[in-house]
């Protein structure tokens, strides 16, 4: 019984043979002898002048039945024994009466038309079934192939149906071979056999390689062994040493056939049949030519495997080169993006930097105390900054790789905001910073470097998106099996078209807190919240943004819940 998986096989096609001619013949003679001779017998003619007509039913029975041969052949022996054994004078051909000569025309042509349209009723019959045959056979196809996701499962399954569906032809194995990015021959998908244990010999890859250049077919014997058809002892008792030789036996070849898979006039591979062909198979040489003058219904439905190996091969390639382009576009797109933003603000600290080393230089210039404290502070602001920069920048490549694991203990959320709040006092001086923290918030299990960095961002953004003096609110609250940090600015917030894609890598928003809407500009790196994001699902978090109901923008971020102590 046949499973989901499998595909019916073709049922075998019996091309016409003398032995099946011979049984023709017979079947012609004894079927209208016999009606002749009960027509004779019974004397029913001429008491039934159109007794005749009853050779139709032998003619039609063998049309449906047998072949168009056998009907015709039947119609000319009926046509001959009624006039021979049935109408006199008997045994001779002569007949005397003109309608007699009617009668006999008529029944031998009414016969032949018979014969030959029952035939091609038969024959289109057959043909409506092996085109519904077909049809079910390729639905199978496509839908087992749709079935698995990678290429080379997909030839996989089309080597196996063509193996299955055409055992009737002899094929018993089956692989397709593509060249691989040095040109070596690799056999890509097999029927009967996992493709680490295939393995081409030099003769078979050079013949892959000729076909995959020249898109012709190519068979090879690989072995060819006699069959004998009778016993030599019957031979010699019952037939003729002049016809004993082309009976005694016949040859069974092992053959190898290399055919190319084609898209359009462009070779993508080639196909490997073993078969197991007899002399008939083997003398049409050219039976897997695709391009054929009289092209066979049979080869033309099994091309139409071919043609699907051939189609996903092309449409995988399509998919690789598409995609390289589509990493070189967008590698292009990342360099501009990262050599736009953060050539700024690498720019900007480094200059101020440098202007403050220089009036620190000036022998002309007595700096005061406070001033001296002062540059040493913008120094100090600018290289934070660049270090976040920097850090930002190898955060976000360690993330896209992988590569960030974050090293978890338990702390209180409470205590590591209010690190980061004093570390940030000279970013938030001015800023009133409004802390809501209930007292029952219990440990969480986080990356204290990881969470501090994102905090910083987030804070880091509240303070260059927003006027000065702008107050910031921070609340910390449980919520179910969640720890829930909130950060809320004043400033103009963000729109809800922008609050996904500020997440994304390099994407900025214009900053519009000191300039009108068309003087609006875009600061930062665009790292900073991408970052964020990724360090927060290292932690199994969440981090998003709303709008604030008082006005501004108000960050969440979530981190899972443990049980302290386990």
């Amino acid at each position: 019984m046949r499973t989901p998986n499998e595909i019916a096989p073709l049922p075998q096609v019996h091309m016409p043979t003398w032995a099946s001619y011979l049984l023709d013949t017979v079947l012609a003679f004894v079927g209208s002898m016999l009606m002749t001779g009960i027509i004779a017998l019974f004397h029913l003619f001429p008491r039934i002048p159109n007794i005749s007509m009853i050779y139709l039913l032998i003619v039609l029975g063998l049309a449906t039945w047998r072949s168009r041969y056998a009907a015709i052949l039947t119609s000319l022996v009926a046509f001959l024994s009624f006039d021979f054994f049935v109408i006199p004078p008997l045994y001779t051909f002569v007949m005397y009466r003109t309608e007699e000569w009617i009668s006999l025309s008529v029944l031998l042509f009414s016969g032949i038309l018979t014969g030959h349209l029952a035939a091609a009723l038969r024959q289109q019959a057959q043909q409506t079934t092996r085109q519904e045959r077909e049809t079910r056979i390729l639905y199978d196809l496509v839908r087992l192939i749709n079935q698995e996701g990678k290429p080379e499962q997909q030839l996989k399954v089309i080597a196996r149906a063509i193996v299955n569906v055409f055992t009737s032809w002899g094929i018993y194995d089956c692989d397709i071979v593509q060249p691989d990015t040095r040109g070596t021959m690799r056999v890509q998908a097999s029927a009967c056999q996992e493709v680490d244990h295939v393995h081409l010999l030099p003769g078979e890859n050079s013949q892959a390689a000729w076909v995959l250049k020249h898109g012709r077919p190519v068979a090879t014997i690989i072995h060819a062994s006699p069959l004998t058809i009778f016993p030599q002892h019957i031979l010699q008792r019952f037939f003729p040493a002049t016809i004993r030789g082309p009976l005694s036996q016949h040859m069974i070849y092992q053959t190898q056939h290399v055919l190319p898979l084609l898209v359009g006039a462009n070779v993508v591979g080639v196909v490997r049949l073993h078969m197991q062909e007899d002399d008939e198979q083997f003398k049409h040489d050219d039976f897997f030519e695709k391009h054929q003058e009289k092209p066979d219904t049979r080869i033309a439905f099994f091309w139409t495997f071919l043609d699907h190996a051939s189609i996903l091969i092309e449409q995988t390639r399509l998919q690789h080169e598409n995609l390289k382009i589509e990493v070189l576009q967008r590698t292009d797109a990342l360099r501009a993006a990262l050599l736009s933003s953060v050539s700024h603000d690498l720019r900007t600290p480094l200059t101020v930097i440098k202007a403050s080393a220089s009036s620190f230089l000036e022998k002309d210039i007595h700096w005061d105390e406070e001033t001296q404290r002062s540059i040493a502070r913008s120094i100090e602001h600018e290289a934070d900054r660049l270090n976040r920069l920097v850090g930002n920048l190898l955060d976000m490549s360690r993330i896209e790789e992988g590569a960030l694991k974050p090293e978890k203990e338990w702390y209180q959320m409470t205590a590591l905001i209010q690190d980061v709040l004093s570390r940030l006092s000279s970013l938030l001086d001015g800023r009133e910073v409004l802390l809501h923290f209930p007292g029952d918030i219990p440990p969480v299990e986080l990356d204290y470097l990881f969470l501090d960095q994102v905090l910083t961002n987030v804070l880091e953004n509240a303070v260059r998106y927003t006027p000065p003096f702008t107050p910031i609110e921070i609340e910390v609250y449980q919520q179910a099996q969640e720890l829930v940090v909130s950060i809320a600015d004043h400033g103009p917030g963000v729109s809800e078209d922008e609050r996904e894609l500020i997440f994304n890598k390099f994407y900025r928003v214009l900053n519009k807190k000191e300039a009108s809407a068309d003087e609006a500009y875009a600061t930062g790196s665009g790292l900073g919240l991408a970052v964020c994001k990724g360090l927060i699902e290292t932690h199994d978090g969440r981090i998003w943004i709303e709008q604030c109901s008082e006005g501004g923008a108000i960050f969440f971020l979530t981190l899972p819940l443990g049980t302290y102590g386990e």
